[in-house]
């Protein structure tokens, strides 16, 4: 890819993403966390319909040629070890890759700490002290392009379609229909009074944030023909901090620029910026171990939330659906301990 056109257009998906992580307050460790901790579904519903919009988007892309789908190869043992430990570090980080990265943008320095340990992470297992075990993890492989119906074929935008549409059918029958249900009579379905305040200034609807993202993220696999992630990102501007060479920053590098930068927009708009440093060292530790736990199961899981849950299920990929299932449980296992074991 061009270095000027990986900068400007990584930059504007960024910062447009950034903007819409913070407006919408999305992170997949609060989505998670609160099914168990608080019984709340509202950010894992938004998860649900990017997943959805996400599905219909790469297929209808996929159906043009505009984007070349390529699901993971299925690594068993590389998608459960590192789920797993990725679910815990981000209990741990306060925050999953993309949480981590736009909080930095609001000034909590408590996140970029953890960024720093995502980094520390992600480099002992690709290229460190750890590379021979994500090498064991990843020995193991299964299919090449294996997803949910088997292999990769031309029949696999097709399914995508499908359950992309069937989706969004029940999303729509189970939670838009009652909500319309409870509107009061005369109401306006849309508002758009105030447009400027509720674009700029307040918190997204869950189901705005869900529909957002999976539009954006759409739009970078349009501009890049490859599903956005954040840990290799993180890596990426590491390359260049330790080289000293602006060209080995790449995509994936100007759009942790890009969200850093949206989400400080964001929080300067609404007035929510403000450098926020955890109050003992002992959650500072935690933060950084937390980090180091995701740069771990990141490199080992072939890529983070985003990459696996954002990019790899809407595809199908076996691999990634794993992965997704064992952060979840990875997550929960860590809040449980963290939160809720002295209770019992």
């Amino acid at each position: 890819m061009d270095f000027i056109y990986a900068l400007v257009v990584g930059l504007i998906i960024g910062a447009i993403f950034g903007f819409i992580l913070q407006r919408g307050r999305f992170c997949m460790n609060s989505a998670f966390r609160d099914i168990l901790l608080l019984k709340e579904f509202k950010l894992a519903k938004a998860v649900a319909i990017s997943l959805v919009v996400l599905m219909v988007g790469f297929a209808i892309f996929a159906f043009a040629g505009i984007i070349d789908l390529n699901p993971k190869p299925f690594k068993p043992w590389s998608a459960i070890v590192g789920g797993l430990v990725f679910g815990v570090g981000m209990v741990l980080a306060a925050g999953c890759a993309s949480g981590t990265t736009y909080r930095v943008g609001e000034g909590m320095m408590g996140s970029m700490v953890a960024a720093f340990g995502l980094i520390t992470g992600a480099l002992m297992t690709a290229v460190g002290v750890l590379l021979d075990v994500k090498t064991a993890l990843q020995s193991v492989t299964i299919g090449t392009q294996l997803t949910l119906f088997g292999e990769f074929g031309a029949i696999t935008p097709i399914l995508m379609l499908v359950v992309g549409i069937v989706g969004i059918a029940l999303m729509l029958f189970f939670w838009a229909l009652p909500a319309l249900k409870k509107r009061k009579e005369g109401e306006s379905l849309i508002k758009f009074d105030r447009f400027v305040d509720a674009t700029f200034k307040k918190a997204y609807p869950w189901w705005v944030t869900g529909i957002l993202i999976g539009i954006i993220l759409t739009a970078g696999f349009i501009a890049s023909n490859a599903v956005i992630g954040i840990t290799g990102g993180w890596k990426n501007i590491s390359d260049y901090l330790t080289t000293a060479t602006i060209t080995e920053i790449g995509w994936t590098g100007f759009i942790i620029f890009g969200i850093i930068i949206g989400s400080f927009v964001a929080a300067i708009i609404a007035k929510e910026f403000k450098f926020r440093v955890p109050k003992d060292g002992f959650t500072i530790l935690k933060q950084y171990f937390g980090g180091i736990l995701m740069g771990f199961g990141a490199v080992v899981a072939m890529g983070c939330n985003v990459t696996n849950i954002l990019g790899g299920v809407p595809q199908l990929s076996l691999h990634s659906i794993v992965v997704g299932a064992c952060i979840m449980v990875g997550c929960w296992i860590a809040a449980y301990f963290l939160f809720m074991f002295k209770q019992d």
